[in-house]
């Protein structure tokens, strides 16, 4: 709620919030902005401050007006629309027609005020998700993050990890030439021991370092796609590889995903008629949903891949939290038609980006190449600074105490959730819970930022957005009661 001061009033808040949004891409280019009326109504001021505020953002440039429809964020694409539409002069008939708009509930009233604001809202996306992790929306915990919160992530050892690397012999053997191009062989002897624990034998020759592992599945998807080549990916998933891969121009093949694996059938049916090249897919601790692959999933899918002819790359961001013995298809096939990629951005220090891929031996050279062509080599100082955590069991060790705490956040989030109307649509498991709040969650995602809470709609997680009731909620960040009760008020406000 907005609050007048001596230093800023309502319009110039209300303007600056708006402004910031549309900087950081919380709203995105193109989108709608709320009515007079409902925007008035959500932030307790009077519909002459919201057209007001309306007008400092078209001065600015931020927004366009369009006659009997509202306010858009602008973007290049909405330009060139206009460009081609009746003009009409912003401070005047637009601001008519807008408070026209409002008093009737939207064009012509024929409409819901719900269904009509829920066209209005514009719906977080992955880069807006993306720019929260470095952009934060507030001081509180956020919901809609991937991540743990930074002090869970503190350790003492990671400080005395880049202290025994950065001697000074150390740091004249290798900070005046480029590292090894696969590379550093350290790490890479420690991740193909840590990847045998797993099942997963992969010798240090199959091993490619990255910077993360959103590189090393940017490294497969350049080596083994062209543009307009089919791609599965599970749906829901993670909404920056529907992005990613929808920016490198493939088609994406949406594979509905389940308790036990993705929808066979499905699966089977893309196959035949369109010759997909990749599969990629999250076997254990699925985002956002939380399920792990069964054995007789696996089986099923490495079927296909072998009568289709297409490679699987499992993502394995999550294996730090995972048992060991989870399904893992990387682990079934040994490495002939499947590729794995994990990182420790997750679990450790997200700043250091070390991520890797383990392959078949005949694509390691053509993968070696696109790493190349993109970064040359990793940052030599910080792999041997992570071989060093791993080899002295400071990874391992860490990690029990992430899970425990974990498990923890799990059991009183979910009570909470429970407690205030939701239910779960997916048994929790893992970071992530897969919530059915039974409203429109486009829609309250920006009365949540409001608040100062940044949440993931479950409309984020689709290959073609569409609106829904889900929302994907990260454990560690909501299992305090303060969020709930605004969660609660909100949602209630927007039925």
């Amino acid at each position: 709620m907005l609050m007048k001061t001596a230093s800023q009033s309502l319009t110039e808040q209300l303007s600056a919030r708006f402004a910031e949004r549309i900087r950081s891409r919380l709203l995105a280019p193109g989108a709608r902005l709320p009515s007079v009326r409902l925007c008035a109504e959500q932030q307790g001021v009077s519909a002459s401050t919201v057209v007001a505020a309306y007008d400092q953002l078209l001065a600015q440039g931020l927004v366009v007006a369009r006659k009997n429809r509202g306010f858009f964020v602008r973007d290049a694409s909405l330009n060139a629309v206009l460009a081609q539409a009746p003009r009409v002069p912003a401070a005047t008939k637009n601001i008519a027609a807008e408070k026209m708009d409002a008093a009737a509930g939207g064009p012509s009233g024929a409409w819901s005020t719900a269904s009509w604001m829920a066209t209005r809202q514009a719906p977080v996306d992955a880069t807006a998700l993306i720019r929260g992790m470095f952009h934060k929306v507030s001081n509180k915990p956020q919901p809609g993050m991937g991540v743990f919160p930074s002090d869970w992530l503190e350790t003492t050892f990671m400080p005395a990890a880049v202290r025994k690397v950065t001697s000074v012999s150390a740091l004249r053997d290798f900070s005046l030439q480029y590292g090894e191009p696969m590379g550093d062989s350290g790490l890479r002897r420690a991740l193909s021991q840590k990847l045998s624990a797993l099942n997963v034998h992969a010798a240090p020759e199959q091993i490619i370092t990255s910077v993360g592992a959103t590189h090393a599945l940017d490294i497969v998807s350049r080596t083994l796609l062209r543009a307009g080549d089919c791609v599965m990916v599970e749906e829901p998933g993670w909404a920056v590889e529907f992005a990613r891969l929808d920016a490198l121009g493939m088609r994406i093949l949406a594979v509905p995903r389940r308790a036990d694996g993705p929808d066979l059938e499905v699966m089977a049916q893309y196959c035949e008629i369109h010759q997909p090249k990749l599969f990629v897919s999250v076997s254990v601790f699925h985002n956002p949903t939380g399920y792990c692959l069964t054995p007789g999933s696996a089986h099923r899918v490495l079927q296909l891949a072998m009568q289709h002819d297409f490679h699987i790359v499992e993502d394995d961001t999550y294996s730090h939290l995972a048992p060991e013995h989870a399904t893992r298809l990387c682990a079934l096939d040994g490495l002939q038609r499947t590729i794995y990629v994990s990182g420790f951005a997750k679990i450790l220090a997200p700043g250091w980006r070390v991520g890797f891929m383990a392959a078949p031996p005949d694509l390691v050279e053509r993968l070696l190449d696109t790493k190349l062509l993109a970064t040359l080599t990793t940052p030599a100082l910080l792999e041997k600074a992570l071989a060093w955590c791993i080899d002295q069991g400071q990874l391992r060790r860490h990690a029990e105490r992430i899970r425990t705490r974990l498990d923890g956040a799990r059991a009183r989030s979910v009570k909470l959730a429970l407690a205030h109307g939701c239910t779960f649509a997916a048994e929790p498991a893992g970071l992530f819970g897969w919530v059915d709040t039974g409203v429109d969650t486009d829609a309250l995602s920006q009365r949540m930022l409001d608040e100062g809470y940044l949440i993931a709609p479950g409309g984020l997680f689709h290959a073609v957005r569409k609106p829904g009731t889900l929302m994907r909620i990260n454990f560690a960040t909501t299992q305090e009661a303060a969020f709930w009760k605004v969660f609660a008020r909100l949602r209630d406000a927007v039925k």
